[in-house]
């Protein structure tokens, strides 16, 4: 007994979407590794500007002033140099063939980059709100872009990683 034309048409085209279906799962999986790592490109990237714009801004009886991250680490707060050196590292590796060797020292780094950055942010948020008791100091957008996208630097760095673990065959390990 043969099968209708019609059902014959259906089955044949259900197991070319399965087919299908199963080539874009794998690639998935690829796409989201490869977002993973532009999101955390991007962000070391607005990390390291955002360190160049005002992050504090200092008013006193009518007069204004910014401080950017730049001014901050020139005059007192020299660990702050740390936050941009750090982005760059980031950066750079992130442009050298250990990104597509597929090597574990780029998450790595992007994650201590991150985590770094974050630290050295926060420390100033804490800072800017011990010394505005006596002057008017306030955190502007630029800083919490930049902090949010330091901590954005770190998670993705973390899902890289766990990403990685998950393809290594338990026989390597």
């Amino acid at each position: 007994m043969t099968l209708p034309r019609w059902l014959f048409l259906f089955t044949k085209t259900r197991n070319a979407l399965q087919c299908a279906g199963a080539r874009t799962n794998r690639t998935r999986g690829g796409i989201k590794s490869k977002m993973l790592s532009r999101i955390n490109l991007s962000a070391a990237i607005i990390v390291l500007i955002c360190f160049f714009l005002p992050w504090v801004q200092v008013s006193c009886a009518g007069a204004r002033d910014t401080l950017s991250g730049l001014d901050l680490a020139r005059d007192t707060h020299t660990s702050l140099w740390l936050l941009p050196v750090s982005m760059l590292v980031v950066i750079a590796l992130a442009f050298t063939r250990a990104v597509k060797r597929r090597t574990e020292i780029y998450p790595l780094i992007s994650l201590v980059g991150g985590c770094l950055a974050a630290i050295l942010m926060n420390r100033e948020r804490l800072r800017v709100h011990d010394e505005s008791a006596v002057i008017s100091a306030q955190l502007t957008g630029w800083f919490w872009l930049g902090f949010l996208s330091a901590l954005a630097v770190a998670i993705s760095a973390i899902g890289i990683l766990l990403k990685r673990q998950k393809r290594i065959p338990k026989g390597e390990q």
